[in-house]
């Protein structure tokens, strides 16, 4: 009797230390979920800020306003739906997973300020939460925002 108590006992210990070890393991991965989503995060803030580019002059303005619609065109997965002289965007993301990608100018003095925003359809749940498609999203957004700039300095050199 007494080693059947013992042995029961035994099976109860291991029982609730397995418990343990899976609730702490489920606790660490939801940190490690949130510290994630706070990096991306910040990677959406930087690559957002180095969507930023000036151009000096009307000329130079022009041109990488025309470029900057062919890198919108290139990246977005939906047709640009409006184009104008301070204004390019891309039409509401129709899948979840698609990006699409819009861009503002502003004059400047002589110059402009050009900036490209992105947003994805699928990438954000109720109350900003990760969506479905979160991790997708920031790839393409960061990989996109950050080309944006060096794009316009390879093609302006160029010419």
């Amino acid at each position: 009797m007494k080693t059947t108590i013992a042995a029961a006992l035994a099976a109860l210990s291991a029982l609730a230390a397995l418990t343990l070890t899976a609730c702490a393991s489920s606790a660490d991965k939801e940190a490690q979920r949130d510290n994630d989503f706070a990096r991306s995060e910040r990677r959406l803030e930087a690559a957002q800020t180095a969507a930023t580019a000036t151009c000096r002059d009307q000329a130079q303005c022009d041109q990488a306003w025309q470029l900057t619609k062919d890198y919108v065109t290139q990246h977005s997965e939906e047709p640009v739906v409006r184009s104008d002289a301070v204004a390019i965007e891309s039409d509401v993301p129709g899948r979840s997973g698609h990006a699409v990608y819009s861009a503002n100018r502003t004059a400047n003095g002589n110059g402009a300020t050009i900036t490209l925003y992105a947003q994805c359809r699928g990438m954000y749940g109720p109350e900003r939460a990760m969506g479905s498609d979160y991790d997708e999203c920031v790839k393409k957004i960061v990989t996109t925002q950050n080309g944006f700039v060096p794009f316009l300095e390879q093609h302006l050199s160029a010419h």
